[in-house]
């Protein structure tokens, strides 16, 4: 694993910090790895909100940059642009969820130009293909689902059984959220941080007794 799974579970650094607020992006490109720099077209789609270019680069500042043998699932896909991050930097496999047609056509054919084999892109619902991935198999789950949607609980659910005992989650959400909420689900924040009406997390599984168990 990178820098951040080989810390002591003890050892938690500030976990929570404000970033400026976000501008709409029309395009986002991609920031790191063997395709730095490749722009990533969006399209025009209700509620579809790419993760922008400074969320990105403090969540894999998190992770560490080199993803190399990582399983991933990116679970509401969208524009890609988190799976497509993970595959750039070395992940061994990268699954991408999406439900709209439109965006599946285009993730595809950015997949082919990029001649990226280790990237499976899949029509569908995020929960349900969490929940056929084998227990303990993703190493970062990539959670953007609609804000819309608030019933984030079973998708997290599906997420934690999917997950490594080493793996992350990636959350966004509208509000924040503690350690006391994610209890019952067996997840603690690793860290947690803001950007505009945007709340982002990296969540870990709830395993050992140094790691936050509430209630």
């Amino acid at each position: 694993m990178t820098q951040a799974s080989s810390q002591k579970p003890g050892a938690r650094a500030p976990r929570f910090l404000k970033l400026k607020p976000l501008k709409p992006a029309g395009a986002v490109r991609i920031i790191g790895g063997q395709w730095k720099r490749t722009p990533l077209p969006v399209l025009d789609r209700p509620g579809l909100r790419p993760t922008p270019a400074r969320v990105r680069e403090t969540l894999f500042n998190w992770l560490g940059q080199d993803l190399q043998g990582w399983h991933c699932v990116d679970a509401f896909a969208g524009s890609g642009a988190l799976g497509f991050e993970a595959a750039s930097r070395g992940a061994q496999a990268v699954l991408m969820v999406e439900l709209d047609r439109g965006l599946v056509q285009q993730l595809q054919a950015f997949k082919t130009r990029l001649q990226a084999p280790h990237i499976r892109v899949e029509q569908g619902d995020g929960t349900a293909a969490l929940r056929r991935c084998a227990p303990g198999s993703q190493h970062l789950v990539l959670l953007d689902p609609p804000f819309a949607n608030p019933a984030q609980e079973p998708v997290l659910q599906a997420a934690r059984d999917a997950l490594a005992d080493t793996g992350f989650i990636y959350l966004e959400a509208p509000t924040p959220w503690s350690d006391a909420r994610l209890a019952p689900l067996g997840l603690w924040v690793y860290r947690q941080a803001q950007a505009g009406m945007v709340h982002f997390h990296l969540l870990k599984k709830a395993l050992l007794a140094t790691e936050p168990i509430i209630g």
